[in-house]
């Protein structure tokens, strides 16, 4: 059951590759299909429920640190369409 939820996150990533792609924003694209292949490829490894948690949780650890860097120490404010 826990696959399919994996499967599913791995098609919604998918999609959003599909729509920053065509946004002209490749980085980003190319880091959502990494990230959809990533979901696709341990959703057919036939997990334990408990061990998918534990990735999945992992998971957004990671993200929520590296977002936090990002938004933190990265990203420049600026306001409308002063660069």
């Amino acid at each position: 059951m826990m696959s399919k939820n994996v499967k599913t996150l791995g098609f919604w990533t998918a999609i959003f590759a599909v729509l920053f792609y065509v946004g002209d924003m490749l980085a980003v694209s190319a880091f959502m299909v990494i990230q959809s292949l990533f979901f696709v490829i341990i959703a057919y490894m036939n997990l334990t429920e408990r061990t998918y948690l534990y990735i999945f949780f992992a998971y957004l650890v990671l993200f929520f640190a590296g977002f936090s860097f990002y938004s933190t120490f990265i990203v420049e404010p600026s306001f409308g369409n002063q660069h």
